[in-house]
């Protein structure tokens, strides 16, 4: 039986150079593409091109020869970011997604896998931090992330027309907080568990750390090993509607701050501040339609998948320290 060819887009970032390993491994031949390499440690896959996928040429090299494409590549960052760049959010993101769909239906590429996310959900049933969780079907009316959410669910209705009218068989998968080693942990485009166990690593016992908003927002956090084999799973599968991938626990950011600072063993004094961004009061994802149509969803415990991120940001930050030390003569 050939080797089944794949392409994965977004490979020098944090979920798609973990799927280009988890792919590798199992038999499939692998070329990764972005923008740039991974920061942290050499990529897995087979061949590896950097190419700017806001141009239509590059994307038509991209997908020359594969069976299936993985669209993850987007410029996004955590809500620091979001919020404050959604023109250029926007804009790339839109150049990316359209020139992949249409680059992969002119090859003849059978299958297409595009990576949404939970802000396409609407703002008013996110209002509470004893939110609901979100179903598929909730994304209408629509009322998404300024800018980036509607960014997403406009793309997801492109690769429903793309499916109807051209037949590429398009999946949607919606991310919910997705965390792991080998992510982004500052810099200003971190997600949240990543700059708290930054902050728990940095400080010593006893310090003060600066929390953003008041922390009772809600979220639920995806450990990267869940979301790579959620990834794999949906792509084999004939489910082609939007999917919620993530881990359905409510947990308060005050309570994230609580099992990072156990898990470093510190006790840690907080400042809120309140004009920070926060993104919507809370967000959790039902898992309902995930379970049915897979038979699986993710299993990692927030705290085995949040010992193992606090322990390699530990690491970092210990290496970022003695590296600077010793630049600066100490």
């Amino acid at each position: 039986m050939p080797q089944t060819k794949v392409l994965v887009t977004g490979a020098g970032g944090f979920i798609g150079h973990h799927l280009c390993r988890y792919l590798a491994t199992r038999g499939y031949w692998v070329r990764g593409v972005d923008i740039k390499r991974p920061e942290f440690e050499r990529s897995d896959a087979h061949e590896f091109e950097l190419l700017d996928l806001r141009r239509a040429d590059n994307c038509a090299r991209a997908v020359r020869g594969v069976d299936q494409v993985y669209s993850l590549a987007a410029n996004m960052g955590g809500i620091g970011f979001i919020e404050t760049h959604r023109a250029e959010i926007t804009r790339d993101n839109t150049m990316i997604d359209l020139h992949m769909l249409d680059a992969a239906c002119s090859a003849g590429v059978p299958d297409f896998l595009y990576t949404s996310s939970a802000c396409v959900y609407p703002g008013y049933l996110q209002k509470s931090a004893d939110v609901q969780p979100l179903r598929e079907e909730d994304a209408y009316p629509a009322d998404a992330e300024d800018g980036y959410g509607w960014q997403k669910l406009y793309t997801e209705r492109m690769c429903r027309h793309y499916r109807e009218d051209f037949g590429l068989r398009t999946r949607v998968v919606r991310f919910h907080n997705i965390f792991g080693p080998l992510g982004t942990y500052d810099g200003g485009r971190e997600k949240s568990p990543a700059a708290i166990c930054r902050k728990v690593a940095l400080a010593q016992d006893g310090d003060e750390i600066e929390i953003w908003g008041d922390g009772n927002q809600t979220r639920s956090y995806c450990y990267i090993e869940d979301c790579i084999e959620g990834l794999h799973r949906l792509m084999k599968s004939d489910v082609y509607e939007p999917l919620n991938l993530g881990q359905d626990r409510l947990i308060s950011v005050n309570q994230l701050v609580s099992l990072c600072s156990e898990i470093g063993g510190k006790r840690l004094r907080r400042r809120y501040d309140l004009t920070k961004p926060q993104g919507v009061r809370g967000r959790n994802s039902d898992n309902s339609r995930l379970r049915a149509v897979l038979g699986w969803e993710p299993a990692t415990s927030l705290e085995d998948g949040l010992a193992q991120t606090y322990r390699w940001i530990e690491q970092q930050v210990s290496l970022r320290q003695a590296s600077q030390q010793l630049a600066a003569g100490e």
